[in-house]
């Protein structure tokens, strides 16, 4: 009998790569999606191909956009500055509707798969705020994506799942370093050197490094 396919956001970070080893756990077909949309380093699509690999990915996709073009984040914008300290309100590392491109290529890639089900590694408890990170999000995608498809409209339903939804990042690693996966394959820094070097200040870093203390846990991290 065969495995259900399902497309996984692969960033190249601690989160989604622990989805990915979530969804093969769970007996899907994975397929890999990641996306080079002009962030400020290349070092988390080098870490994507690590982890794909390593977990066993069916495939990896990397497709490449230009969210430079627009602009108005830290990740997209050379001069704009990564903050190093905790800022109030949605930080300045929000990258306007990334999460919605990003869904919204995967789902049409899971389409074309014949797959019905998409994993993201979104986070409402240990995030910096993201808009596109909350549950009501997720919850509208999904009824967006069910009324935009052939799939759903032919009544073959698209489920978005987003298993880290609730889980502190404590638990995140504690359910990963369970399901096996390699942490020092990964990068979680905003402003990592080519190497993967962290800088271990920014808000990305803060919350790795917090949550791999809170789970009792080694943090492999290699940091500049």
């Amino acid at each position: 009998m065969s495995k259900k396919k399902a497309v996984v956001l692969l960033s190249g970070g601690l989160d989604s790569a622990t989805v990915l080893a979530m969804a093969s756990h769970d007996g899907y077909e994975c397929y890999a999606l990641g996306f080079d949309y002009g962030q400020r380093h290349s070092a988390e699509l080098t870490a994507a191909q690590r982890v794909a690999a390593d977990l066993g990915a069916e495939e990896h996709k990397v497709v490449k956009l230009d969210l430079r073009v627009i602009g108005g984040s830290a990740l997209t914008d050379d001069s704009i500055a990564v903050p190093e300290e905790e800022t109030s309100g949605i930080p300045i590392t929000y990258v306007p509707a990334r999460n919605t491109v990003f869904l919204s290529i995967a789902l049409g890639w899971a389409e074309v798969l014949g797959a019905q089900d998409i994993f993201v590694g979104v986070n409402a408890v240990d995030y910096s705020g993201y808009p596109d990170c909350r549950p009501e999000y997720i919850d509208a995608f999904e009824k967006m994506a069910n009324l935009a498809t052939r799939a759903g409209v032919e009544g073959r339903k698209l489920t978005i799942h987003a298993p880290l939804m609730k889980m502190s990042k404590a638990d995140i690693v504690k359910r990963g370093t369970e399901l096996g996966v390699d942490y020092s394959l990964t990068v979680s820094c905003y402003q990592a050197q080519p190497n993967g070097a962290a800088c271990g200040r920014c808000d990305s870093c803060r919350l790795r490094a917090a949550g791999f203390a809170e789970a009792g846990l080694s943090d492999p991290t290699i940091y500049a």
